[in-house]
């Protein structure tokens, strides 16, 4: 049996992708989207039916010029999401735009309307995510919408404050950043080995599962921006792993015995500890890794997003 066959057995492998035919080659339980990858989507003629879709159904809301825009990018992202449910029996992670990142109120607003477009296309809230990034306020509005029946993944994550801040909100699921993290430090100690257990993102995400095992948090860990298959090889057992087609396929050539790293048993030594607002920002403020890599994550997925407005307004 190759490694994702294996993987699938301890994990729930998740498609990171917006290309329908890998996740039609990979079978994926669940799915993750973002800006990035909509803009990827976008550029492929193969969805160009539904980029003309979305415009259509923008011009028929009959609103006005700069919101036209931006529903016309919310819908091709509802249209994808809609496609992927046809494929996998779980979850679609849809995103909201980086650009509300810290404002609450604006955010709980556009997940609303996310989940009202999708219900009119008959896929219920059950099956979809809302992909909000990890700051204060993003996890605030989290916690609203976790108490309207909104289940939420709480993304571009680097910190346990954030995944503590997650878990005290009764957040669904987070989507730690593995790669990211390791991007970081390789920057800046490039000779240094961060192989296997001592990739600083495997280490982060390997706390924060302990963490949430030990304390009963229900919050659903799912590493996520993986560089190479030993990461993923490395958490083999955590509750979830987002995965690229290439980094899928990488693990579907390999034969050897995947062993699990980690399981509900492993115990963590972290106290169970609630942070208040500025008790977060200044945990953030201490970790310059988190603090670089969520600002440059809002900053690309925003950018990604006026690229992805930009061609559906000039093609």
């Amino acid at each position: 049996m190759d490694q994702l066959h294996q993987l699938k057995q301890m994990t729930t492998v998740v498609a990171d992708t917006g290309d329908i035919d890998a996740i039609r080659q990979f079978q994926p339980v669940d799915a993750t989207t973002n800006p990035s990858l909509l803009l990827k989507a976008a550029r492929d003629a193969k969805y160009a039916h539904l980029l003309q879709e979305a415009r259509d159904w923008a011009k028929e809301a009959n609103t006005s010029t700069g919101t036209t825009l931006a529903a016309m990018t919310d819908r091709f992202g509802i249209l994808i999401g809609r496609e992927i449910t046809q494929l996998i029996p779980g979850r679609i992670s849809t995103e909201v735009d980086a650009r509300l990142s810290f404002d609450t109120a604006a955010t709980v607003n556009k997940a609303q309307q996310l989940i009202e477009q999708y219900e009119a296309l008959g896929i219920s809230r059950e099956r979809v995510l809302i992909k909000i990034a990890s700051t204060w306020e993003g996890i605030e509005a989290g916690r609203q919408l976790e108490r309207q029946g909104i289940n939420c993944n709480l993304t571009l994550l680097f910190s346990f404050a954030q995944a503590q801040a997650c878990a005290d909100a009764g957040i669904y699921l987070i989507s730690p950043f593995v790669g990211r993290i390791l991007d970081w430090h390789k920057q800046r100690q490039p000779d240094a080995d961060f192989s296997l257990a001592r990739d600083p993102g495997v280490q982060s995400v390997s706390r924060i599962y302990r963490y949430y095992k030990t304390h009963g948090f229900d919050t659903v860990v799912m590493g996520a921006s993986f560089r190479n298959i030993g990461e993923i090889q490395a958490l083999a057992g955590c509750d979830r792993l987002t995965i690229s087609p290439a980094l899928m396929q990488a693990l579907a050539d390999q034969e050897q015995t995947l062993e699990r790293q980690l399981s509900a048993e492993h115990t963590s030594r972290d106290t169970r500890t609630t942070l208040s607002e500025s008790q977060f920002r200044w945990s953030m403020n201490e970790d310059l890794m988190a603090q670089e890599k969520l600002a440059e994550g809002i900053r690309n997925f925003a950018a990604d997003q006026v690229k992805l407005e930009q061609l559906l307004q000039g093609a």
